[in-house]
């Protein structure tokens, strides 16, 4: 395969597969070596294995990172504090951009960014959406209140008033608490249930101020 070739079908796509590159009549192995050289000469950015950006010179889309941690871990959606300052309900700007999924927790550091993953259990892997985060990029994102339940479940004494009132929740307009409440009690986890009681608790009695 030539780079003029390649350009062409994956010239709009902000990372790529090596598995589009394998369709018809071609050599696996010649494909992989191939990319191998490219990344070696600084054509291509190896994000993992089988998954690829174009170096900035050759970009015609600047990936966002949600979509790239979509595909650094298969199965998994942005949550936590990134899924939380993406809906501007925490005032903080993320640098890592945190998701759950089923697979093994990692921190994973490449040229486009830095990425954490949490393992999350079957069970509690709903309560997210496919949304468009930029032109032409879609991720699965955590509504901002399962984002919250997520938060409390994978850290220790989150349901405290303590801890939610630390969060320095803001933007409130952006949850639902009735939404949050039902996503806390499809979990049928009591912690959550207790989390989404303290989280309207604090917000029925500071409303409209950053808590």
């Amino acid at each position: 395969m030539k780079w003029e070739a390649l350009l062409a079908i994956v010239g709009h796509e902000a990372v790529f597969s090596s598995a589009l590159l394998l369709s018809g009549r071609v050599s696996a192995a010649q494909v992989r070596l191939q990319l191998t050289r490219w990344v070696q000469t600084g054509r291509l950015i190896q994000l993992r294995r089988g998954l690829y950006a174009l170096a900035p010179a050759w970009r015609k889309v600047e990936p966002h990172p949600f979509p790239v941690a979509n595909k650094l871990q298969r199965g998994s959606y942005v949550s936590l504090q990134s899924a939380l300052a993406f809906f501007g309900v925490i005032p903080e700007h993320v640098p890592v951009v945190t998701s759950v999924g089923p697979g093994r927790p990692e921190m994973l550091r490449n040229p486009l960014g830095s990425f954490q993953f949490k393992h999350m259990v079957s069970e509690m892997m709903f309560g997210y959406t496919r949304l468009e985060v930029a032109s032409r990029q879609f991720a699965f994102v955590a509504s901002a209140e399962k984002a919250l339940l997520d938060l409390a479940h994978l850290t220790a004494g989150a349901d405290s008033p303590e801890y939610l009132r630390g969060l320095r929740l803001q933007n409130v307009d952006a949850m639902n608490i009735q939404t949050l409440h039902n996503l806390a009690g499809r979990s049928g986890r009591p912690k959550l249930i207790r989390t989404a009681k303290v989280i309207e608790s604090i917000l029925s009695g500071e409303e409209g101020e950053t808590l």
